[in-house]
């Protein structure tokens, strides 16, 4: 080619990249849904509770869908929940959400559940600015990063911790339990233990000498020999053994625990104990009178409101079966992803944030109403109810008094001595 048909020819293609670049950009194709990420573990230590989430996430997005899809801006669009398992553990829930978020282009995030894997994962969400609600992360750790996109719907494990306490103190005052009680106070070597921990502690060190911690001893998540730790519990001839514990090592432990005859006047596992597959696994007269303090319970639908249309709606398409509160807390935090959704109407994921952040909306949950505040790094601050272990497998809530369906026993009858 001569020079001068060279320099046409570049002359031309320049001219030709200079019109294009001039041209107005394509339109972006208009949404036809909403795409929802989340991960859970479906499989590994945590598999039976992340199908609990699952299934109050699937409850949630049903009812959606049925209706049309979420309206926004005038336009009902379909939501959909791509759900990846994450096996129970921190490095593939972080790597399946930056895929979530990168590869899969989801427009917004359904946390996991287990604090430690809600506090890696949310990482994630933070770095690419978007909204990340989680029903399954309750460590205060989590909420203190001064993080903007993430928000929790399951209040701090430190007032689990508190609320236990305050029914236990109710007891003391009424002359059912010895004062002084020493405690065994035993917490899962994570984040939620700590938390639980700090909220027992706490409450012995203002008691004015009412309550000692005798023993004060962490664990390692999903155990299989507690005897040494027991061992400390029994030689210290302690009247409460206050344990935080997720489900696999709660009924590990209590296995072992009444294999070693032990037996105290009070006995807790944090948030576990009136799980109906914990209660056929450990025995209904092993597990009589456990205390458990929990997020919400499905006696709570006694009263007409939100919990009653849930149980409803769940019963309806699980097979008549009772949710438990881990269901509760999925179907909860998708619906409060899908009220900012509207609230913003559009799918940005800034407006979407910035109405989480300003949102109070009733809810199930025990205090009917979710609000994420600041000062709390964006997690609420629901009350706990208290329920209690009976020796025909049920489990009443005994605490607090306005939401009680049943009368709670001070000491357990088999260790008053």
């Amino acid at each position: 080619m001569s020079p001068s048909r060279r320099f046409l020819s570049l002359a031309l293609s320049a001219a030709a990249a200079l019109a294009a670049a001039l041209l107005p950009a394509p339109a972006r194709a208009a949404k036809d849904r909403i795409l929802v990420g989340a991960t859970l573990p479906l499989t590994g230590s945590e598999a039976r509770v992340g199908g609990f989430f699952k299934e109050g996430y699937e409850l949630a997005f049903d009812e959606v869908n049925k209706k049309g899809g979420l309206d926004v801006g005038g336009k009902k669009l379909p939501v959909q929940l791509l759900l990846l398992d994450d096996t129970s553990t921190q490095a593939t829930a972080v790597s399946l959400a930056d895929r979530l978020v990168n590869s899969d282009k989801v427009d917004f995030l359904l946390g996991t559940y287990a604090s430690h894997l809600v506090e890696a994962q949310s990482t994630v969400a933070e770095e690419n600015k978007i909204p990340y609600v989680n029903g399954g992360g309750g460590a205060t750790k989590i909420y203190k990063r001064g993080f903007k996109y993430l928000f929790g719907l399951i209040s701090p494990v430190e007032l689990l911790g508190t609320t236990l306490m305050q029914w236990i103190d109710e007891q003391q005052k009424a002359g059912k339990l010895p004062k002084p009680a020493k405690i065994a106070l035993v917490w899962e070597n994570t984040a939620h233990g700590k938390d639980f921990r700090k909220g027992v502690s706490d409450f012995a060190q203002k008691s004015g000498g009412a309550y000692q911690v005798t023993v004060d001893e962490s664990f390692e998540l999903n155990g299989k020999d507690f005897g040494a730790l027991l061992g400390k519990v029994k030689a210290a001839g302690v009247d409460l053994f206050l344990v935080d514990a997720h489900l696999p090592d709660y009924i590990t432990m209590h296995r072992q625990y009444v294999g070693a005859g032990l037996c105290h006047k009070v006995v807790t596992y944090g948030a576990r104990g009136a799980e109906k597959d914990a209660i056929q696994a450990l025995g209904a007269d092993n597990t009589a009178y456990v205390l458990s303090g929990v997020w919400w319970s499905a006696q709570l639908a006694a009263k007409p409101g939100a919990s009653r249309d849930f149980v409803g709606a769940f019963k309806a398409k699980y097979g008549g079966r009772d949710p438990e509160w881990f269901q509760a807390l999925g179907y909860e935090t998708a619906r409060v992803l899908f009220t900012a959704i509207q609230q913003a109407g559009k799918l940005d994921r800034d407006a979407v944030r910035e109405k989480l952040q300003a949102l109070k909306m009733p809810s199930l949950l025990p205090g009917g109403t979710v609000e994420f505040k600041p000062e709390t790094g964006n997690q609420v601050q629901n009350p706990f109810v208290v329920q209690q272990n009976q020796k025909d497998g049920t489990a009443p809530i005994i605490f607090p008094k306005d939401a009680a369906t049943g009368t709670g026993t001070g000491a357990n009858p088999k260790c008053a001595k």
